[in-house]
């Protein structure tokens, strides 16, 4: 993919080739091949999630974020975490199932630890159960990729008062997605396990990549506490 030029539809066809992977193994191989160029190409589609999900964390985070311990689900490349760094977080463990995408994290010199584990089908180590300050997801809650039922992990690796930020997008192609996984952050916290803290409705998410669809699609970045 390096040698393609980065211009929008370029991109763009990047994008909608990924929707015709129909397994976990396909989109994995995608993404190991998308790793060099994912960040420049992202920042074509004007991509705006890692800004608007630690501007709601750090407007709630009550501690030092310099001694906050952050789990990055679906990290990708780090860019997730190259914007909690600016406003001060610093220590970050990532999990992702692109070793690709694992070597560009570990080049960023921002991660302790890097896993990589295929969500929703291999478990996240147990020893890390309520461990984390904060625990986000950014990008990956999505159709057609991580299932909805990975927000339930989420919970269980925050300590007790940790937040859970997670994101996803609003356009037409994910609604029945977006309402899956609403309805379990709903079910969760009418388990106990965690209370709704913030949920934040943006119109301005992305450059739209469907086919029919234009402009910017909207998306909404979820933030709860652990009980």
């Amino acid at each position: 993919m390096s040698s393609v030029p980065n211009t929008f539809e370029n991109v763009k066809a990047v994008i909608l080739s990924a929707h015709k992977n129909s397994t976990a193994r396909d989109k994995i191989s995608f993404y190991n091949s998308w790793a060099k160029n994912y960040e420049q190409d992202l920042a074509v589609l004007d991509y705006r999630a890692p800004i608007l999900a630690t501007s709601r964390i750090s407007s709630h985070f009550s501690g030092a974020p310099e001694a906050a311990v952050v789990l990055d689900v679906a990290c990708g490349t780090g860019l997730m975490a190259k914007q909690m760094k600016k406003n001060g977080y610093e220590h970050f463990v990532g999990v992702d199932g692109s070793e690709a995408m694992l070597e560009m994290a570990r080049q960023s010199g921002l991660y302790e630890d890097l896993k990589q584990c295929m969500l929703g089908e291999d478990p996240l180590p147990g020893k890390w159960a309520g461990s984390f300050d904060v625990v986000v997801i950014v990008g990956a809650l999505s159709v057609g990729q991580v299932p909805v039922e990975v927000a339930r992990d989420l919970c269980k690796f925050a300590k007790p008062g940790g937040y859970i930020c997670m994101t996803t997008r609003s356009n037409r192609d994910n609604l029945q997605y977006k309402a899956s996984l609403e309805g379990l952050l709903g079910q969760l916290e009418e388990e106990g396990l965690w209370t709704r803290v913030e949920v934040t409705e943006v119109q301005q998410w992305e450059r739209a990549v469907s086919e029919h669809e234009d402009g910017y699609i909207p998306g909404v970045v979820y933030l709860y506490k652990k009980l």
